[in-house]
C-alpha cells in the first residue's frame, strides 16, 4: 500500500506526468506531430519549464519559511557550541537549509570566518549549501528516485564534513584575506519574526530567487531538450556512457566552468540520463557546476588567498570524481 502510495506522489505528484499527457494532448490537438524531433523537443521544453517552476516556487516557498529560523546571527551562535567534527557535521547540515547556489552563500562564509568560527567548519557549510541544499533532495527523487537522491545528499555532507576537516588539519588560516580577518563582527540579535512576517519573507525570496533563477532554467531545460530530441544516443554513451572509463573525470571538468544552480542543471542531467549517461558522470557534472562554478571562484578569491583557494577546488574536484566512480559502480543496483 505505502509503495503504490509513494509511486503515485512520486510520478504525479513530484514527477507531474499528468502535466505532460495534458501538454502533449494540446500540442497534438493544435496539429503538431510529437513524433517529430522538433515536436517531441517543444513538448519536453514546456512540460520541464513548467514543472521545473512550479517545483521552485513551492521548494523556495518551504525552504524560506524555515531559513527564517537560522537567520546568520543564530547559525552562527549554533555553529558556535559545537567544536570538532561535531562542529563540521553542523555546518554542512546547516548548508541544507540555507542559499541555493554557490554565489549566495560565500557572503555568509565570509561573515561566518570574519566572526572568528574556524575555518574548516566555515569551508564544510560553504561546500554543503550549494551541493546538498533540500531542493535538490526533492528534485533528484524527482528525476533519479527516492535512493539515488537520499545517497546524493549523503555523501555531499560526507565531501563537505571531509573537506572542512582536511582544511582544519592544515591550518590554512594565514591564506585568509587580511580584511576578512580583521573585519569583526557585529552581533545583532534578530527581531523576533511573527508568523505573517516568516510568510511574507518566504513570498519575497520566492520572487527574489525566480527572477535570478528562471533564465538558467530555460537555458538548462532548452539544452536538455536539444539532447534529448536531437543528439545520438551513440554520442552520449561514447563520452559519457560505461565505455568511456574517464567519462567521471569529463564531465567534472566539463561543468566546473559553467554557472548554473541545481534548478538549471536537473534537465540536462534528466535528457543525459535518458540518453545513457552513467549515473556518476551525471551526478559529478552537476556537482561541479553547482560547487565550483567560475564566478562563484572568483568571489572566493576575494576572501582566500591562492594556495587555499586552490585547496579548496581540489579538494572539492577530488571528492566529486569519487563520489561520480562510486556512483558508476552502484549504478546497476540503484537504477
Amino acid at each position: 500500500m505505502f509503495k503504490i502510495f509513494w509511486d503515485f506522489f512520486q510520478n504525479q505528484v513530484l514527477g507531474m506526468k499528468w502535466l505532460n499527457k495534458v501538454i502533449g494532448g494540446g500540442l497534438s490537438a493544435a496539429g503538431l506531430n510529437l513524433e517529430s524531433k522538433t515536436g517531441a523537443s517543444i513538448q519536453f521544453f514546456l512540460y520541464d519549464t513548467i514543472k521545473i517552476t512550479v517545483l521552485l516556487c513551492v521548494l523556495i516557498y518551504l525552504i524560506s519559511y524555515i531559513q527564517s529560523y537560522f537567520p546568520p546571527e543564530r547559525s552562527k551562535r549554533i555553529l558556535g557550541r559545537f567544536h570538532g567534527v561535531g562542529a563540521n557535521i553542523i555546518a554542512a547540515l546547516l548548508g541544507t537549509v540555507t542559499p541555493f547556489c554557490s554565489c549566495s552563500s560565500i557572503p555568509l562564509f565570509i561573515g561566518f570566518t570574519s566572526a572568528g568560527l574556524p575555518l574548516g567548519v566555515t569551508f564544510s557549510f560553504l561546500i554543503s549549501s550549494p551541493m546538498v541544499d533540500l531542493g535538490s533532495l526533492v528534485l533528484l527523487m524527482n528525476i533519479f528516485g527516492t535512493k539515488i537522491a537520499v545517497i546524493y545528499v549523503l555523501v555531499g555532507l560526507v565531501i563537505a564534513v571531509a573537506g572542512g576537516i582536511i582544511i582544519e588539519k592544515l591550518h590554512m588560516e594565514k591564506y585568509v584575506e587580511q580584511y576578512i580577518k580583521t573585519a569583526g563582527s557585529v552581533d545583532i540579535e534578530a527581531p523576533d519574526l511573527t508568523k505573517r512576517d516568516r510568510l511574507k519573507y518566504a513570498w519575497e525570496q520566492v520572487a527574489a530567487t525566480f527572477k535570478k533563477v528562471f533564465p538558467y532554467i530555460l537555458v538548462g531545460v532548452g539544452i536538455g531538450a536539444f539532447i534529448h530530441n536531437w543528439i545520438p544516443q551513440s554520442w552520449i554513451e561514447t563520452a559519457l556512457g560505461s565505455s568511456n572509463p574517464f567519462s567521471v573525470i569529463l564531465a567534472t571538468l566539463v561543468g566546473i566552468p559553467m554557472y548554473a544552480d541545481i534548478f538549471g542543471t536537473i534537465p540536462v542531467a534528466e535528457a543525459l540520463f535518458a540518453k545513457g549517461a552513467q549515473l556518476g558522470a551525471i551526478l559529478s557534472f552537476m556537482m561541479a557546476i553547482t560547487t565550483l562554478s567560475l564566478p562563484s571562484l572568483i568571489m572566493l578569491r576575494k576572501a582566500v588567498k591562492p594556495k587555499l583557494l586552490s585547496l579548496f577546488i581540489g579538494i572539492c574536484t577530488g571528492g566529486i570524481i569519487l563520489v561520480g566512480y562510486l556512483f558508476n559502480l552502484l549504478h546497476l543496483y540503484l537504477v
